[in-house]
């Protein structure tokens, strides 16, 4: 989610502001420990299959202490193991087959020697025993950390949020998205009188008899690493369902009516996304909203909100039209990405537009869903003001790097262009879900999107994905005037660039192909004639003459 540049745009709208670009690690050098982060080196040569989280958080001293259990198989033989976890934190011991494992450390690295190498294929576990104060977040979400707050009873209300700054700030794990365990227990233990709520289902609660109660949480699908979290307060619960589908809210005492009318919009939102996108992809985990003393985060089955159930974005229209407050920003956002992002995963941070553009494309089809097609163009082009076009989308593989904010609204606003170069819509929805339940519970890159997308339609959308993605400029489509005839062709930094676009012709619209080689109209026109389709079209246009 990681929206801080809309609080950006929000103080400077007068001013024309695009969004901040603090997601952007792109950069000319890379430190050893972006690399150690970002790469899949030999060390990480194997493939995790559970995590046993069981941890113990003492909120008056910001403490947390406990173990993880690492499931995984070895992918070839394996004597050396990188575990990520932040160096603040400290390691009691690592255990394999009842014996103290040797380590070394490296800045957020863990290397763990095995005396003789582990066999390729076998699987085999490590108990990692840790504990520290982890790095509490300055600005959640937005900055990756833990919460200490307290509710408005004087109740302990704990969050985390660590999309970006990686989910080994507060647990070790093997810190890449494009691994995932395909099972997850999460047993946290928190002072009497609290709740934990994390991913999945609920499956007990066990008073320890030290004055704290431990919450156990079952997950039974694939996650990656940020998404799984604690949620500590004094929750009040309410349940309810959709088709075969559980819905549990997890809220502050004090909030327990509001949250019952706000949370209304879950159903009308699970009735757009089944028929566009395919049936929730978490079924067996069951779906919740859970208050958090932040704004919000896609957590897995368990999606944290803070929007103070106000519709928009904290009572707020990020796109400027008004088409942004018939709706509960965070409920439908943070909701759309269990299909894009948390089902659909991106294996390197550098494709995080694959989470944030379709998400932020989710939120137009929502829009079109109740409101209708024209509504969704004008929320759509009313967030391309937020966008700068100073950096690509893209990132630097590799090395832990995420690409521009413009992930966001330039994504969606990429998606629409596709759409509208389908020129059917009947094909765009069938595209859009068969790409979503295809690559339902996978990781992906770039390039698996791209030919997905490229294959339902006989224009070629490489170029297109090119310029958009791995560049920072948008096309141009340029007209000049010689005589009564008027010439276009397509300005762009990708050779050969092609992309048909609408226009209207006196009023009529009419679909032209431009190269980057001038061509130019059969009819006798002028500047004045002619006007581009800019609802569906994200592009410059100039007029040379």
């Amino acid at each position: 989610m990681k929206y801080l540049f809309i609080l950006t745009v929000i103080s400077t709208l007068s001013l024309h502001s695009g969004f901040a670009q603090v997601l952007s690690n792109k950069q000319q050098n890379y430190t050893k420990a972006d690399t150690l982060r970002g790469s899949l080196r030999p060390e990480r040569n194997f493939d995790v299959l559970k995590y046993h989280l069981k941890l113990k958080v003492e909120p008056e001293k910001r403490f947390i202490s406990g173990s993880n259990t690492i499931t995984f198989t070895p992918e070839e033989n394996l004597s050396i193991m990188q575990i990520d976890l932040f160096e603040n934190m400290n390691i009691d011991s690592i255990i394999h087959k009842n014996q103290k494992l040797k380590y070394s450390r490296a800045y957020n690295a863990v290397f763990i020697k095995f005396e003789q190498a582990l066999k390729a294929s076998e699987k085999d576990s490590i108990q990692f025993y840790y504990s520290g104060n982890p790095i509490v977040a300055k600005n959640a979400p937005w900055d990756g950390g833990f919460v200490f707050d307290k509710d408005e009873d004087g109740n302990h209300f704990i969050a985390v949020a660590v999309q970006g700054t990686g989910a080994s700030l507060w647990y070790p794990n093997k810190d890449h998205q494009s691994d995932e365990p395909e099972e997850v227990l999460t047993e946290i233990a928190v002072p009497n009188g609290l709740m934990n709520v994390s991913n999945g289902r609920f499956v007990g609660q066990k008073d320890l008899g030290d004055g704290y109660t431990q919450w156990s949480w079952k997950v039974v699908n694939p996650i990656n690493n940020y998404d799984i979290i604690l949620n500590i307060a004094n929750y009040s619960h309410f349940h309810d369902t959709y088709k075969d589908l559980d819905l549990d809210y997890y809220v502050l005492p004090y909030n327990l009516e509001k949250a019952k009318k706000q949370f209304e919009e879950v159903k009308p939102m699970m009735d757009c996304f089944y028929e566009k996108f395919g049936e929730y992809p978490f079924k067996e985990d069951g779906y919740k909203l859970v208050e958090a003393p932040h704004l919000g985060m896609e957590h897995q089955s368990a999606v944290a909100y803070g929007n103070q159930y106000q519709m928009g974005y904290l009572g707020r229209d990020l796109s400027g039209t008004g088409a942004g407050l018939k709706w509960d920003f965070i409920i439908i956002h943070e909701s759309g990405h269990e299909w894009y992002g948390n089902s659909i995963t991106a294996k390197d941070i550098a494709d995080m537009w694959l989470h944030e553009g379709f998400t932020s494309y989710s939120e137009a089809v929502y829009i079109e869903c109740n409101w209708g097609k024209e509504e969704a163009l004008k929320y759509l082009q009313g967030t391309r003001k937020n966008i700068r076009n100073t950096s690509p989308i893209i990132g630097d593989y590799g090395v832990n790097s995420e690409g521009s904010g413009d992930m966001y609204p330039k994504g969606a606003n990429l998606l629409n262009n596709i759409r509208s170069i389908f020129n059917d819509d009947d094909l765009w929805w069938k595209t859009l879900k068969d790409y979503t339940e295809t690559y339902k519970h996978q990781t992906i890159d770039t390039q698996t999107a791209e030919s997905f997308f490229d294959k339902a339609t006989r224009v070629n959308l490489q170029p297109i994905f090119d310029q958009y993605l791995r560049y920072s400029n948008l096309p141009v489509l340029q007209f000049k005037q010689e005589g009564k005839k008027l010439f276009y062709r397509w300005q762009a930094d990708v050779k050969d660039f092609k992309m048909p676009v609408d226009v209207f012709i006196n009023n009529k619209e009419v679909r032209i192909n431009p190269t980057t080689q001038w061509k130019k109209f059969d009819k006798k026109l002028s500047k004045e004639d002619i006007q581009v389709h800019e609802p569906e079209f994200y592009i410059l246009t100039q007029f040379l003459n």
